[in-house]
């Protein structure tokens, strides 16, 4: 049976995909035409916020992102009321990445939905897969944390600087190094 869904479908959907199909290159084109706005250093706060509602999913109020942001297109994320993103965040949302409200990210945290076939021929094709990221209410994440696809982070979790959250993290968690394990 043929798949009749366009590259970008496929993509949304977490199965293998081209990252070079027209459409999806355009969007991140878009994204990074976006981003150079966004960091742009003579901004106030208040446009800033205007521009995160012209790309993401969804923005809560009194949100914030400190600049430099950067990420993939932008479209598949969706930020919860109050929630915070210091300097240097990275989201590679190739699906969706859900942050919610109140919710304290440090600097130079990477947030990654994108995954490679593990076989080397299929990984020489250059076609990618994705796993959707959610991140709870109140969860505070620690400066240099990355959060790897298919994560799931409950909420009023703590992940330690520096670590690498490689599975699903319980509701009020703490979970440090790496991998992240439970700090008890």
């Amino acid at each position: 049976m043929t798949d009749l869904r366009t590259q970008k479908q496929r993509m949304l959907a977490g199965d293998l995909y081209s990252p070079m199909d027209p459409e999806i290159m355009a969007d991140h084109e878009t994204a990074v035409a976006w981003m150079g706005r966004y960091n742009a250093l003579d901004l106030p706060v208040g446009r800033r916020h205007a521009l995160l509602r012209e790309l993401f999913a969804h923005v809560g109020d009194h949100c914030s992102i400190r600049p430099p942001f950067h990420c993939d297109y932008g479209c598949n994320i969706s930020i919860g009321e109050g929630a915070f993103l210091n300097f240097n965040c990275v989201i590679l949302d190739v699906t969706t990445v859900t942050i919610g409200a109140r919710t304290t990210i440090g600097p130079n945290v990477q947030i990654y939905t994108a995954e490679h076939p593990r076989d080397p021929v299929e990984r020489l094709t250059g076609i990618e897969y994705s796993k959707p990221v959610v991140i709870g209410q109140n969860v505070w994440i620690g400066g240099g944390a990355i959060i790897l696809p298919g994560v799931t982070i409950g909420d009023d979790a703590i992940i330690g600087a520096g670590s690498v959250v490689t599975r699903d993290v319980s509701t009020g968690a703490t979970v440090v190094g790496n991998p992240a394990r439970v700090r008890g």
